[in-house]
């Protein structure tokens, strides 16, 4: 196993664009390229992924291509807009649900970006038995819940006011858990998801011009609101997985358009990461209390050096022993990378 049963690990799901040419190819459409900041033609995937917290590193668990989406009556929806996102979001659940028999049982958790911060989602991800952890905006609409004693007759008082994040005076101070990010935590309700959350508020004074701000929640109301920012930082290893299978394992360079043939590929390319990642534990495993150090730059320049020189001493017909028994063969191996 990868990730040690015993270490903290949370799931992660989120989706990449793959840019991609042509007319017929399967799966065509128009999808939001986060680096171009609009929605263009392409292909996209959804990636499920499983995060060794303690060790800071993701493995792909499962990826799936986004379908082609046919648009629904206008009679259901208002927008058009509306209807796409509705039937991508359905197929991004169906996704999960395929997936969630392969998660260990230490897995309790899903973290998503905002994108996933609907009421679909959120109970579609509650129906599977987890919790989700993910993102708000900061103008959500929000209300305390009531605690006070309830009068004996009548419907129950639910609410005890609406939740300005501008005054922080009723939200419980957790402390300084980064430099000079300080943190908020209150149970609140959430009137679009329709249910009690844990919410976390995030405020940065790390530059005094202009104060960052951020709102976290879990579906979890017991959760601490340490883990839930811990587990809402670990979203971001999926976001490494897409960076190292686009620039070394060649996530975006099938030039097929058949179905079958961009599944194969695009799973070949996660698990080469996958792999690489696996290769590089033993050399690990000394000190489980550190994070794991990789960088697949570097993993790729030592297996290139590797090749290099043992093609070299199979056409020079050298001796195998002698050369590799020597000190400086190691440093060859490190020549050009990265990291030592």
């Amino acid at each position: 196993m990868a990730i040690p049963s015993n270490r903290e690990q949370v799931a992660a799901i989120d989706c990449s664009f793959v840019k991609k040419s042509g007319k017929t190819t399967w799966g065509i459409d128009s999808f939001y390229n986060g680096s171009a900041g609009k929605s263009e033609k392409g292909l996209e995937i959804s990636v499920i992924s499983v995060v060794d917290i303690d060790a800071c590193q993701g493995y792909t668990l499962s990826v799936q291509q986004t379908a082609f989406t046919q648009r629904m009556p206008s009679k259901q929806v208002k927008t058009k807009s509306e209807a796409l996102v509705s039937k991508r979001v359905q197929g991004y659940l169906e996704h999960l649900k395929k997936t969630r028999p392969y998660f260990s049982n230490a897995v309790k958790y899903l973290v998503a970006d905002s994108f996933y911060s609907k009421k679909t989602v959120v109970d579609g991800v509650v129906a599977l038995e987890l919790q989700l952890v993910s993102k708000l905006r900061i103008d959500a609409n929000l209300r305390y819940c009531y605690m006070g004693i309830q009068k004996p007759r009548g419907a129950h008082r639910k609410y005890d006011g609406k939740v300005y994040l501008n005054d922080l005076s009723r939200m419980e101070f957790i402390g300084e858990v980064d430099e000079d990010v300080y943190l908020y935590s209150q149970i609140v309700w959430h009137i679009s998801l329709k249910r009690q959350i844990r919410i976390v508020y995030l405020v940065n004074t790390s530059n005094s011009d202009k104060v960052r701000v951020a709102l976290l929640f879990s579906t979890d109301i017991n959760i601490s609101p340490e883990s839930l920012y811990s587990y809402y930082k670990a979203r971001f290893q999926i976001e490494f997985i897409f960076r190292d299978a686009k620039q070394f394992t060649g996530l975006c360079d099938c030039q097929s358009r058949q179905e079958s043939s961009l599944d194969f590929h695009f799973n070949t390319s996660l698990c080469a990461l996958n792999i690489a990642k696996l290769d590089q534990l033993p050399a690990q495993s000394e000190d489980d209390s550190e994070p794991l150090s990789f960088s697949m730059a570097t993993y790729k320049r030592q297996a290139l050096n590797h090749h290099l020189l043992e093609r070299f001493i199979s056409m020079l017909d050298l001796d195998l022993t002698w050369i590799k028994s020597h000190p400086n063969y190691a440093s060859l191996l490190q020549y050009g990378s990265l990291t030592p």
